[in-house]
């Protein structure tokens, strides 16, 4: 897909970055010649300088041939802008970021009104993740999937755990929990696990339940899990906002310090239940007067990741509060996962998530499309909620049977609000939702569950072979007036090869096969029969006519390079 962004900032790079990896043509639009000099330094990426919002700017970067464009500039009102200029110029989808809080009540009147794709803010996304992270204090992700019937959630599992040392067939009867472990990060290792790997303390477990049953599970293996009952919130930037406003309504007593005056008054006057401080969240004094030893949770949210990162350190040594830290930049990813920093969260790529999905749904095929999309670890593994389709190849085949790729696992069948733990005698029917874990990222279709097998997909090769046959007869036509006009007397064996084309053709390519895969091999084997028929055929009038006398002539004639007449 041809794919146009605006605005190179954090949120415009990361999303620049995956989309390239899945291999999408990009172009970046930015009014900072640095800024795009360096992404397409460092991605293989056309960069445009300029302002997006300008149709002569559009056009130059190739707006009439786009599939999409993503307006992610610091300007609510411009990424609108872009968006509708955009739809005027080439008619493509549009996905812009809208943060300010103002608009948040009016998000689905101008998603209708300029007829935007998409509308996401990073913010609300980034607050509603923590809101279900208070929810369940003791998990470190949560994913929701099935319009929240269904939940991956991630977690450690502690020294001295009943499910040290447990195969993950065990993990079923020995809990009495109907869970289903989906992926294990060990060390730099992510694992689909199979039924006889054995967990081991200190690994990061991802597990797929309902709501009901993860409690139940966190319950039986020994770790609490109750909602906590009082939050700090270092930072009154938007999260903190959103995140204020949706706890509003919960009994969770919520304190917050800004080092801003003015946007104190702000958040005292929004948010009447929140306690509102001025000060500096990075005092240690102010965080020991305000309870940081006795706070159930505690979430760093202010602008800057150095901060966010000693905050939560200094919150885990002094208090056993669930931590929460907000991090923007992910270059050392894999140094703040070694910290204890409790359930780290990137804005910028829970944004690039809902783009991704987005853009996968726009390539379905078959009838399958991606509904949802959750990197359990960044650009390592994905969980992926697939709609299935009439036409999806897998339909009414038990799981055992499936040739499934290798590190894929189907981890829930969703059938009409019920919720299946998939096991090898379950089949996907027409209708399911289904969610995958995989490390094989970049996944688009239920097609690509398929591992590519040593047999040949021999069904789809003769499929379009008939349609070979079905053209030739079509163009046999041609030499059928030519006979007919001289009176040469071949319009019978002409008209006899046409029938002999047909006949075989509606044999071969009246029905579709159900598996439609078709590799390079497939497509190699097609091309030279495809040569071999058409001449085998084309000589075939001639043969009855006798002017070849022989079927081993005939051949003759087909592999001669000179002419046979």
């Amino acid at each position: 897909m041809k794919i146009i962004i605006v605005g190179c900032g954090k949120v415009g790079t990361t999303i620049a970055e995956e989309l390239y990896h899945e291999g999408h043509d990009i172009t970046v639009i930015d009014q900072n010649a640095a800024t795009v000099q360096t992404i397409t330094e460092n991605i293989d990426v056309m960069g445009l300088t300029g302002n997006g919002a300008v149709y002569q700017v559009q056009i130059e970067a190739g707006i009439q041939d786009a599939d999409l464009l993503i307006a992610t500039t610091n300007s609510d009102e411009l990424n609108m802008l872009c968006c509708l200029i955009a739809k005027k110029a080439g008619d493509c989808h549009t996905i812009a970021r809208i943060r300010n809080p103002e608009y948040s009540s009016e998000v689905t009147f101008i998603r209708e009104e300029l007829n935007l794709s998409m509308a996401i803010n990073p913010e609300l996304a980034a607050a509603r993740e923590i809101s279900r992270l208070l929810k369940f204090p003791s998990a470190i992700k949560i994913d929701t999937f099935a319009k929240g019937r269904v939940e991956i959630m991630k977690f450690r599992i502690p020294e001295m755990s009943v499910l040290h040392n447990m195969k993950v067939y065990e993990v079923t009867p020995r809990t009495r929990c109907d869970v289903l472990i989906c992926a294990v990060e060990r060390g730099d290792d992510v694992i689909i696990p199979n039924g006889s790997f054995e967990l081991q303390s200190g690994d990061k477990v991802s597990f797929v339940a309902s709501p009901n049953e993860s409690m139940k599970f966190f319950h039986a293996v020994g770790i609490e899990n109750n909602s906590a009952k009082s939050v700090l919130l270092a930072g009154g930037g938007k999260i903190t906002y959103y995140l204020a406003k949706m706890l509003e309504e919960t009994p969770i007593k919520m304190t917050i310090i800004e080092r801003d005056l003015k946007r104190c008054e702000f958040l005292s006057a929004e948010i009447p239940r929140a306690m509102v401080i001025h000060g500096d969240a990075s005092n240690q004094q102010l965080l020991l007067e305000e309870g940081i030893r006795h706070v159930e949770a505690f979430a760093a949210l202010t602008g800057f990741d150095e901060e966010n990162i000693m905050l939560s350190l200094y919150a885990g040594r002094e208090s056993k509060a669930k931590l929460i830290t907000k991090v923007n930049r992910i270059a050392f990813e894999n140094v703040i996962d070694s910290m204890n920093l409790g359930s780290v969260i990137y804005p910028k790529l829970i944004t690039a998530d809902l783009i991704l999905q987005y853009v996968r749904a726009m390539q379905n095929s078959l009838g399958s499309n991606v509904e949802t999309l959750y990197k359990i670890v960044a650009n390592r593994a994905e969980a992926l909620e697939f709609r299935v389709g009439n036409d999806a190849p897998m339909i009414g085949v038990p799981l055992e049977k499936l040739s499934l790729k290798k590190n894929l696992l189907v981890a829930c069948i969703n059938r009409n609000g019920r919720i299946l733990t998939p096991r090898g005698k379950d089949t996907i029917e027409v209708g399911d939702t289904v969610i995958i874990v995989t490390t094989n990222t970049g996944l688009k279709d239920l097609i690509f569950w398929h591992r590519r097998e040593a047999h040949m997909n021999l069904k789809i090769v003769f499929y379009y072979l008939g349609w070979v046959l079905n053209i030739e007869a079509v163009l046999m036509l041609l030499p059928c007036a030519v006979s007919l006009i001289y009176g040469d007397g071949m319009l019978p064996y002409f008209l006899v090869t046409m029938v002999i084309c047909t006949v075989i053709g509606f044999m071969t390519a009246h029905k579709k096969p159900a598996d439609t895969v078709f590799y390079a091999r497939e497509g190699f084997l097609t091309v030279a029969l495809t040569w071999v028929m058409l001449s085998f055929f084309g000589a075939l009038p001639f043969w009855f006519s006798r002017p070849i006398p022989s079927c081993l002539k005939l051949f003759q004639v087909l592999l001669r390079p000179e002419p046979a007449f």
